[in-house]
């Protein structure tokens, strides 16, 4: 695709940071530029600024990568930072009491962000890392959120194709609506195999001044998952999260199960 006329520095700049991806996290001057569909002078340029400031970093392998300076200033972000920190004692203790993957997100647009997580040395592997993004209809953490998200978020992601992860994943908008409406009545949704088929989560939602922010989570084998005896750990911790944010207690009902993809 050839380079686009007409863009403003900031937006030339942002192209290059987005040309990056956890699957590609190294790339050369060349591939930069293709990405951000820009001339390779121009793209020169503007790296070697992001290298000078240091959002960018040069390697012996001609391969630049994202600087630590970059990860500085996006930790300072007000959701993430507040949030982790009165939220990370709390999930030491869920994984203390439960040597289970502790997961922590907040909803971003129509996808879900995940801000922090502690992963289990033998706990079943999951898809998810610090900073990464994922669909909100298949996780536990983002049924939580879509369940608690604003209706016009709500009937966008209804709105839109559904990606099918394993055949469990919800992909049917009228059986998500169903479900999301469980995950409402019961304070806290069960993901079934909906990403991976040897995984289960449970999540609850955490409470700020404006309502449910976060989301937190246990990933466990599905072999040895029991949503019942999880559930109550998962609210719990949630609860004490909303507390410490000056959040109410999160929006919950009576503890029954919110009803499975399978």
């Amino acid at each position: 695709m050839g380079a686009r006329s007409g863009r403003s520095v900031t937006s030339k700049v942002l192209a290059l940071l987005d040309a990056f991806s956890p699957a590609e996290p190294a790339l050369t001057l060349s591939e930069l530029a293709r990405r951000a569909e820009l001339p390779l002078p121009t793209a020169h340029r503007r790296v070697a600024e992001l290298v000078d400031w240091g959002a960018l970093e040069r390697g012996d392998d001609a391969r630049y990568r994202v600087g630590l300076r970059l990860w500085e200033v996006a930790a300072l972000a007000p959701r993430g930072l507040g949030l982790r920190e009165l939220a990370l004692p709390v999930m030491e203790d869920l994984y203390e009491v439960t040597h289970e993957n502790v997961q922590l997100a907040v909803r971003q647009d129509l996808e879900l962000v995940f801000i922090e997580r502690i992963a289990g040395r033998h706990a079943v592997p999951v898809l998810t890392r610090v900073g990464g993004r994922f669909a909100l209809h298949a996780t536990g953490v983002g049924l939580v959120l879509l369940a608690h998200a604003p209706t016009e978020i709500q009937e966008r992601v209804l709105a839109a194709p559904l990606e099918r992860y394993t055949e469990l994943t919800i992909t049917d908008p009228k059986l998500l609506r169903r479900h999301l409406a469980e995950v409402r009545r019961a304070g806290y949704a069960t993901s079934d195999r909906q990403v991976t088929m040897d995984a289960l989560s449970v999540a609850a939602p955490i409470s700020g001044p404006q309502g449910v922010t976060a989301a937190i989570s246990l990933v466990v084998a599905y072999d040895r998952a029991a949503p019942l005896a999880l559930a109550p750990l998962v609210q719990a911790a949630g609860r004490v999260i909303s507390r410490a944010l000056g959040g109410a207690n999160p929006l919950g009902g009576s503890g029954r199960a919110a009803g499975s993809a399978g």
